[in-house]
């Protein structure tokens, strides 16, 4: 393809040297007791995918608390916070970005992360899924309904996980409140029933959301922040779509015209929601024209569809996932048009390096 945008410069809030995104994925690798990204795994991992325009760190969790999927780097202790700075200096000297995700997964963890303590959630609703946990899946349980000073102190977690990433030299943050994780379960009507300031209307059930934001924006730029969503996310981590989903969604995006924001990051259906009348299929075209700023979109593109994604104004940046597991050098396969490696799904969430630092980038 003669031009491709996935490959020209974008500049607006956020500087980035082409438009192609390593998309935020889980992938186990912090077997430690501190949970802590270490320079020879996460930092060469990052390190040799720095040619992506951003990166954007797996979920990394803000609290022990937070904590829902086995071996994941947090962002909440003086050690973790060591270790990402020997991450994104690596990161920095290949002249790559590097954003984290803040990651609270509320009722998706399981007894077994926190002394046989509940998790927490919007409401006491178990959402009938599967914890990934030491001793392999498990059946999620119902949670304890989170009250108002466990919200307080869980807008404190994030604030103080903004300023630890502060420290440990990311470029910016990303808050993860999409698939089904803590804030998705406040947004959502089925899995919030609240009768007090955080459940019924959009303005409650997304009050949470906003206060996290507030309290970031004290110790970090709005321009560093990304946020991230999945409107059409059903069936899939304990979240049922409603008549009122779509329009919180809106309300949101909205309401974020407000800010001054990186991005805001959404994902396309994780499957096929045609069926549902209130879903929507197509969501870049659907809310690029509720939001005035940096729209990044992910979920499935291969180089084609990115760039004609791009080249439509739908969405001004597009985040690749698994393609950046098995293809170190995918913006230089893209730029060159070579074909792409194929990943192995049986490694994702291993230890270890097979399946993570071992991809070779491609012979010319």
């Amino acid at each position: 393809m003669s031009k491709q945008h996935l490959l020209t410069p974008y500049n607006k809030n956020i500087n980035l040297k082409n438009r192609i995104v390593m998309a935020p994925m889980t992938r186990g690798r912090a077997d430690n007791a501190g949970k802590i990204a270490t320079d020879e795994l996460q930092g060469l991992y990052y390190e040799q995918r720095a040619s992506a325009g951003l990166i954007i760190t797996e979920g990394s969790q803000v609290s022990e608390q937070a904590v829902g999927y086995i071996n994941t780097p947090g962002i909440h202790t003086d050690a973790q916070v060591e270790g990402w700075k020997k991450v994104t200096k690596r990161v920095h000297d290949k002249d790559g970005k590097i954003f984290i995700q803040l990651w609270h997964v509320g009722r998706m963890s399981h007894p077994d992360f926190h002394n046989g303590a509940l998790p927490v959630s919007a409401s006491a609703l178990n959402p009938n899924s599967k914890s990934f946990t030491p001793e392999g899946f498990k059946d999620t349980v119902t949670p304890k309904e989170m009250t108002i000073a466990d919200i307080k102190q869980t807008v404190q977690d994030f604030k103080n996980a903004t300023v630890n990433a502060v420290k440990a030299g990311f470029d910016g943050v990303e808050i993860h409140s999409s698939n089904g994780y803590l804030f998705h379960q406040f947004f959502n009507g089925t899995s919030n029933k609240r009768t007090d300031d955080y459940g019924g209307s959009f303005e409650n059930r997304t009050r949470f959301f906003f206060e996290v934001l507030e309290a970031m924006k004290e110790v970090i730029p709005q321009e560093k922040i990304g946020v991230r969503f999945n409107p059409s996310l059903d069936g899939l981590f304990g979240i049922t779509m409603d008549k009122d989903t779509i329009p919180t969604f809106e309300y949101i995006i909205k309401k974020l015209n407000d800010y001054n924001l990186a991005y805001v990051h959404l994902s396309e259906p994780f499957t096929d929601v045609s069926d549902i009348p209130f879903a929507v299929t197509e969501i870049a075209k659907h809310f690029r024209p509720l939001y005035n700023g940096t729209l990044m979109i992910n979920t499935a593109f291969d180089q084609e569809k990115g760039n004609n994604v791009l080249e439509a104004g739908d969405a001004d940046l597009i985040a690749y996932g698994k393609p950046f597991i098995s293809n170190p050098d995918l913006v230089e396969r893209f730029e060159n048009n070579l074909e792409l490696a194929a990943w192995d799904q049986d490694t994702f969430y291993t230890t270890g390096t097979k399946g993570y630092t071992d991809y070779p980038k491609a012979s010319k």
